[in-house]
């Protein structure tokens, strides 16, 4: 995990522009780096390191004496580096993992680079030679990246939008901010005034293809076929070598665990892994609640289970509404479960980097989305529509739980791993029939808690355990954390004030105080920026008007927990 941050086309670049790049100075605590392009005045590179992989000779821009006119910033892991390597006889220079761009670039173009990569990865290339510039993203949008470009050629990209906010250009209209699209990559002219002329964006990944790159890794055990056992067999085959491409790196590695079904799968199969490869360390493992909450409660029972060295963080509704306001800024978001779930996640993150050597952190996003996880699919009205439903939610992961996950992390120099996210994983999962995928028996994500019946990587107590939603479970049944929140928000917002919300906010406007005050806190600090997401997170086929499960009507505590 890094920051990245590039400019193209501007004339003001080193003395006025610097001030921008360190806003994301969070992102990569072990050095910065800030550096104009040779002989392309109006170009510079900013970068912000966390070092995962090779200390000595992973700053950036990363160049390398066979390809001088290169010039490469990206934020991101490829674990699949090594293997085209040596596929292709590549001369490595260094040990870095994202020098497989360059030669890859080199010898195969752009498009054909960004699929053949497996990892997380955010990346700006720049050929001085052809005078190109190109952008990408991975698949799901695990690791961010921001675009601001102008009608007059000038170029900004970053890996968090408050990296662009005050960026200087030459036109007089603020520009807009905009996400970089997931799985697709962009190409820029670099013209000789040191403008970009756009060319092309083009979508190099589909969340259901075969990723190319799967060719060259090919798993021993798979087998073809939707018999209920092979299924299970592939499933726990993909998922474990989901966890363990993810053990690359050279610092201690984390696992946030809630004591859910996804946390706690990846936690366990973490800890199997790691006794394998004989890791000189013992993996940590993170909770954060309330004393009674049920998620402090199951979490402690997974840990005892699997033997994580495990870690609690006391959480009180007080210091949860004393953070908001830092939680909103490193966000950039106002959607309300977003923040909702976020405040625990940052508080989680900073005891982490504070009481602790531990920089990777795993964790278990990706998996409601893809499993159909979330307790409204039972309402699904047909297997169709709960598939359509999926993969709506895995293309907008990069705009919620993703962007969730990595900025709550991020805030303090942490490295965020997705095992679910994987994606030799998921096209797997996601090809499998759409009536295999449903819940069954009034138990969601069936499938996946089938797949690892019997295996005794868990207590069958915790593979069964009913869904429930981080920002709910981090408190106990009786007063959740949402309604803090809520009752927070009553007395800071009026009656008039909500009212007025759809003239002060005609985009998205609020319907309720707490929305009316997390909007309120983020206007503060990114004045008409509202586009930033498309619309709230919502559940479907249920006449919701609260996104917290708990306010559902087919919600059902576990009745050890009631």
């Amino acid at each position: 995990m890094c920051g990245i941050w590039a400019l193209f086309g501007s004339d003001e670049c080193l003395a006025v522009q610097i001030i921008n790049a360190m806003k994301i100075a969070h992102r990569g605590p072990d050095a910065f780096r800030f550096e104009n392009v040779n002989d392309f005045t109006n170009c510079c590179f900013g970068f912000h390191r966390l070092a995962i992989v090779d200390k000595l000779y992973g700053m950036q821009p990363l160049r390398v004496k066979k390809f001088p006119h290169l010039w490469l910033c990206y934020n991101g892991e490829i674990y699949n580096h090594i293997r085209l390597k040596d596929q292709f006889e590549f001369d490595y220079q260094t040990k870095v993992d994202g020098e497989i761009l360059l030669h890859l670039y080199d010898r195969f173009g752009i498009e054909k680079m960004a699929s053949l990569l497996d990892g997380v990865f955010a990346f700006i290339l720049l050929d001085t030679t052809k005078r190109k510039v190109f952008l990408g993203r991975d698949t799901y949008g695990v690791r961010p990246l921001f675009k601001m470009i102008t009608d007059d050629g000038f170029l900004s990209v970053c890996s968090e939008a408050k990296g662009l906010t005050e960026i200087k250009h030459s036109m007089s209209i603020p520009a807009k901010i905009t996400p970089f699209p997931p799985g697709h990559f962009e190409e820029f002219n670099l013209k000789s005034t040191g403008k970009v002329e756009h060319v092309q964006i083009n979508r190099f990944h589909n969340l259901t293809d075969e990723p190319e790159h799967a060719t060259y890794d090919i798993l021993e055990g798979l087998c073809k076929g939707f018999e209920l056992e092979t299924v299970k067999s592939n499933i726990r085959i993909l998922f474990e070598n989901a966890v363990r491409k993810r053990l690359m790196g050279h610092r201690r590695i984390g696992c946030l665990l809630s004591g859910g079904l996804d946390s706690s799968l990846v936690a366990a199969t973490l800890l199997k892994l790691a006794k394998e490869e004989n890791l000189d360390y013992k993996i940590q493992t993170f909770a954060i609640g309330t004393e009674d909450s049920t998620d402090i409660i199951a979490a402690r029972k997974v840990a005892a289970y699997i033997g994580s060295e495990h870690h609690e963080v006391s959480f009180s509704p007080e210091e949860g509404i004393r953070a908001l306001e830092e939680v909103i800024f490193h966000l950039e978001s106002y959607d309300i479960t977003t923040v909702r779930a976020s405040v625990g996640m940052y508080l989680i993150s900073k005891f982490i980097r504070e009481k602790t050597d531990r920089v990777v952190i795993f964790s278990g996003e990706g998996s409601d989305e893809l499993t159909q996880g979330y307790i409204y699919f039972h309402k699904a009205p047909s297997p169709e529509a709960g598939s359509e439903e999926a993969m709506r939610l895995l293309k907008e992961l990069y705009l919620f739980d993703l962007l969730r996950a990595d900025r709550t992390t991020a805030a303090f120099g942490l490295e965020l791993r997705a095992p679910f996210l994987d994606h030799r994983f998921t096209a797997y999962y996601l090809s499998l029939p759409e009536e295999m995928r449903t819940p069954k028996d009034g138990i969601e994500k069936y499938l996946l808690r089938e797949a690892f019946r019997d295996t005794k990587l868990l207590p069958d107590e915790i593979l069964w355990r009913r869904k429930e939603a981080f920002s709910d479970g981090i408190t106990s049944v009786k007063k959740s954390w949402y309604t803090s929140l809520q009752e927070h928000s009553e007395s800071e917002i009026n009656e008039s004030q909500l009212e007025n919300s759809p003239k002060r906010f005609p985009f998205n406007p609020p319907t309720t105080k707490e929305g009316f005050f997390i909007r309120q806190t983020f206007e503060k600090m990114f004045p008409n920026r509202s586009e930033w997401i498309p619309h709230y997170w919502m559940p479907r086929w249920i006449e919701a008007t609260d996104p917290s499960a708990r306010t559902l009507s087919i919600y059902k505590p576990d009745k050890d927990h009631q």
